[in-house]
C-alpha cells in the first residue's frame, strides 16, 4: 500500500489562523498571548564572518591612509632634523666651500662632468664652471635649508632642499660619511612628503586664514622658479647641440622638475577655483604620496640598523669586544684625546660598548612590535649617537641619525616637547619686550596731536 507524501509545511500552523498571535491579542478572547521569539542578533562578543572582518579593516585602513598624512609631527621633526644638521654643516663648511665642492677642488670640473655624465646623477653645479654660480648654488642652498627649517613654503622649499643636496654632495662624491649619504636619502623623500602641517610657518598661516587668497608671493615665487627652470633646460639643450654631450639634468630629471613645477600650478588653481571633489582627489593623492613616503624612511632606518648590524657580526673584532677600542686610538677621530685614553683604557667598558652597539643594531627593528621597548631602544641610540659625536668627532654624522630616528618617536612625547618649547619662545620673547621697555608716551600721542593740528 502506498502512502501518500505529507509536505513537509503541512504540520506548521497556518499563518492566517496565527495571525492574531504575530500582530496582537485575539479580540475575541482578550487574553495577551506571549511574545514572539527573536532571531539571536549578533551582539558585541559575537564573532562576524572572515571575509566581513576582512573586508572592514581593508576599508578602516584605506580610508586612514588616503585621507589623511599620517605621522605630521613625526616629519615635522625630521624636517627640522635634517634641515639644521645641513645647514650647520654648510655654515661650517663656509670658509672652506671653494676646496670641498668648487671648481678648484682636488675633484676638478672635469672630472665631476665625466663621472656624472655616466652615472646621469643630478647636479647643478657641472652645468657650468663658473665660480659665481657655484656661489649663488652653495648660497641658496643655505637660504633654502634655513627657510625649510622654519617651514616657509615647505612644497618648494623641500624641492629645492633636495636640489641643493643632490649638487653639492654629487659634485665631490669622496667627501662625506654615513652621515652625508642619510641626508642625501632622506632630503629625496622629504620632498614628497608633507612636512610643514606643523610647527611651520605655513601652518601658522593657513590657521590665520578663514579662505583661500590669491597668495601673491607664491606665484612670484612659482614663476621664478620657472624662468630659471627654462634657463636651465634650454642652456643644456644647447650645450647638446655645440657640444654632443648629453643633457645635463637630462630628460629623466626634467621631466621630474618640470612635472612638480606644473603641480604646484595645478594646486594653486584647484585650491582657489575648485575647492570641491577636485580638491578632495588632490588631497588623497598628496596623503598617499606622503604616507608612502613615511613608510618609506621608516624602512630606511630599519634597513640603516639592521645591515650595520649584521655586518658588525662578522667582524672578528666586534665578535671579541674589542672593535671600539681602535678608533679610540686614530688621532683623526680623537677630538679629546684625554677621555679616549681612559676609555681605552677599561677593557669592560670597551667590550660592554662593543657588544651592546651592535645588540642594539641588530634588536633596534624587531623592537617595533613592542612600543615600550621601541621608546627605551630610541633612548639608547640616541645615546649612542651622542657619544659618538662627543667622542669620535661626528657631529654632523650623529645629528643625521639622531633625526632619521626621531620618526619613530611617540606623538605623545613630540607634542610635550612642541608645548615646553612654545612655552620657552614666550618667555624669551616676554623678557625681550621688557628690556625693549614701554612705548614712550610722546610716540603713543602723536597721532592725536596730528589730528589736532590738522
Amino acid at each position: 500500500m502506498t502512502v501518500p507524501a505529507v509536505p513537509a509545511h503541512s504540520s506548521e500552523p497556518d499563518p492566517a489562523s496565527v495571525s492574531g498571535t504575530v500582530s496582537g491579542p485575539d479580540p475575541a478572547s482578550g487574553a495577551t498571548p506571549p511574545p514572539a521569539p527573536e532571531r539571536p542578533s549578533a551582539g558585541p562578543g559575537a564573532r562576524a564572518p572572515l571575509s566581513a572582518r576582512l573586508h572592514s579593516a581593508v576599508a578602516r585602513g584605506h580610508a586612514r591612509v588616503s585621507g589623511s598624512a599620517l605621522g605630521p609631527y613625526q616629519t615635522a621633526i625630521v624636517r627640522i632634523g635634517f634641515s639644521f644638521t645641513w645647514l650647520l654643516f654648510l655654515l661650517r663648511e663656509w670658509p672652506h666651500r671653494r676646496e670641498l665642492y668648487g671648481p678648484g677642488g682636488p675633484m676638478s670640473w672635469d672630472m665631476a662632468h665625466r663621472l656624472l655624465d655616466t652615472n646621469r646623477a643630478f647636479s647643478a653645479l657641472i652645468w657650468t664652471d663658473s665660480t659665481l654660480w657655484f656661489e649663488i648654488v652653495y648660497t641658496l642652498g643655505i637660504v633654502s635649508s634655513a627657510l625649510l627649517l622654519l617651514g616657509w613654503r615647505t612644497r618648494t622649499m623641500s624641492v629645492l632642499f633636495m636640489l641643493g643636496v643632490l649638487s653639492l654632495q654629487n659634485r665631490s662624491i669622496f667627501i662625506g660619511d654615513g652621515g652625508d649619504n642619510l641626508i642625501h636619502l632622506m632630503a629625496t623623500y622629504l620632498a614628497l612628503t608633507r612636512c610643514g602641517q606643523v610647527w611651520s610657518l605655513d601652518a601658522r598661516r593657513t590657521a590665520r586664514q578663514k579662505e583661500p587668497s590669491r597668495d601673491t608671493t607664491g606665484i612670484v615665487l612659482w614663476a621664478v622658479l620657472g624662468l630659471v627652470l627654462l634657463w636651465a633646460q634650454l642652456f643644456t639643450e644647447a650645450r647638446l647641440f655645440l657640444t654632443a654631450d648629453g643633457p645635463l639634468p637630462g630628460v629623466g630629471w626634467g621631466t621630474v622638475l618640470w612635472g612638480l613645477w606644473i603641480v604646484q600650478a595645478g594646486w594653486w588653481l584647484v585650491r582657489r577655483y575648485a575647492p570641491g571633489e577636485p580638491r578632495t582627489v588632490l588631497d588623497v593623492l598628496a596623503n598617499l604620496a606622503h604616507n608612502g613616503a613615511l613608510l618609506v624612511i621608516m624602512g630606511e632606518v630599519c634597513l640603516l640598523y639592521a645591515s650595520a648590524g649584521w655586518y658588525k657580526i662578522q667582524g672578528s673584532r666586534w665578535q671579541d669586544g674589542t672593535a671600539l677600542y681602535y678608533p679610540l686610538h686614530l688621532t683623526y677621530f680623537s677630538p679629546w684625546p684625554g677621555l679616549a685614553d681612559f676609555m681605552a683604557s677599561n677593557g669592560t667598558l670597551v667590550l660592554v660598548l662593543t657588544y651592546g652597539t651592535v645588540i642594539m643594531q641588530v634588536a633596534f627593528p624587531f623592537t617595533l612590535l613592542n612600543r615600550r621597548a621601541k621608546n627605551v631602544m630610541l633612548v639608547l641610540l640616541m645615546m649612542e649617537h651622542l657619544g659618538i659625536a662627543i667622542m669620535l668627532g661626528l657631529p654632523f654624522f650623529s645629528l643625521a641619525a639622531i633625526a632619521a630616528d626621531a620618526v619613530f618617536l611617540p606623538t605623545a612625547f613630540l607634542l610635550w616637547s612642541g608645548a615646553r618649547a612654545a612655552r620657552l619662545r614666550d618667555r624669551v620673547l616676554a623678557r625681550v619686550r621688557r628690556l625693549r621697555g614701554p612705548r614712550a608716551p610722546e610716540r603713543a600721542e602723536e597721532p592725536q596731536a596730528r589730528t589736532l593740528i590738522g
